[in-house]
């Protein structure tokens, strides 16, 4: 009886953390220093014309990021998704993160706001951030698409490839040393591989070549937001929190000391 009583226990308390962790109730004991750009910038320099962005400014990223976005982005019609969205979502977060979040595609509420996951996946995203003891303003977050498939559909792969050059130009003048991809979409698209989320999720990988500067990047996937919400459970939030460690430790951050532990409340 003991046992099955102890057994119960360290059930509740893995439970609370996972609460802790990815629920509403995380209070970080502080904030982590995400570290700048290595000295070296690292990545591989083609010939080619490209936009280097270990050699720039956060200005100068800042800028380069802003000029896509508003010359090319914003009046887009490489793809049918043009017709029906309210405005274009580029990406936003820091210049100089050397963490990139990429996701799908925008939402109902990100087509609204012009700004990505800021709907409920939004919100859990930006928990999950919290949890590693970051700022969502710490990181740089975005999308494959940037215009709102219907009915938040998953994009089509003609439209993902028309959006292709702007995330590529992206990540040139970002130049992270890592990349989560979140979900299915995200990840397959990257990683240009037909292989499912949950055999990929908690692997890291590497990017492919698929431009100048950006081919060996070091790339987490984990499941979207969005599925953690629909599947909210112990067993997936501590999958997406394992994860998130083991961006941490690439990056050589140390997730926040936890509060004091609170007995489980059987």
């Amino acid at each position: 009886m003991k046992k099955d009583a102890d057994k119960l226990i360290d059930a509740a308390e893995q439970m609370l953390e996972g609460e802790r962790l990815l629920g509403g109730l995380f209070l970080p004991a502080e904030r982590n220093p995400l570290p700048g750009p290595a000295a070296d910038g690292g990545g591989v320099c083609g010939a080619e014309a490209w936009p280097d962005g270990r050699a720039m400014t956060a200005e100068q990223r800042a800028a380069a990021l802003a000029t896509i976005d508003v010359n090319e982005v914003r009046g887009c019609t490489r793809c049918g998704l043009c017709q029906g969205r309210r405005q274009t979502v580029f990406g936003e977060g820091s210049p100089m993160s050397r963490l990139v979040f990429i996701g799908e595609g925008p939402g109902e509420e990100e087509d609204r706001t012009g700004r990505p996951f800021v709907g409920r996946a939004g919100e859990l995203l930006n928990r999950m951030i919290t949890a590693m003891g970051l700022k969502r303003q710490d990181t740089y977050i975005g999308n494959i698409v940037k215009c709102r498939p219907p009915g938040n559909r998953a994009p089509a792969v003609e439209e993902a490839e028309a959006c292709r050059t702007y995330l590529v130009r992206q990540l040139q003048i970002l130049a992270p040393a890592v990349i989560v991809t979140l979900g299915n979409p995200a990840t397959q698209n990257l990683l240009d591989t037909t292989v499912g989320i949950t055999k990929l999720r908690g692997q890291w990988q590497k990017l492919p070549a698929i431009a100048p500067g950006l081919g060996g990047i070091d790339v987490m996937p984990t499941f979207h937001p969005a599925y953690v919400l629909r599947q909210y459970t112990a067993d997936v939030r501590s999958k997406v929190w394992a994860d998130l460690q083991q961006v941490l430790d690439r990056l050589g951050i140390s997730p926040p000391a936890p509060p004091a532990k609170r007995k489980p409340q059987l």
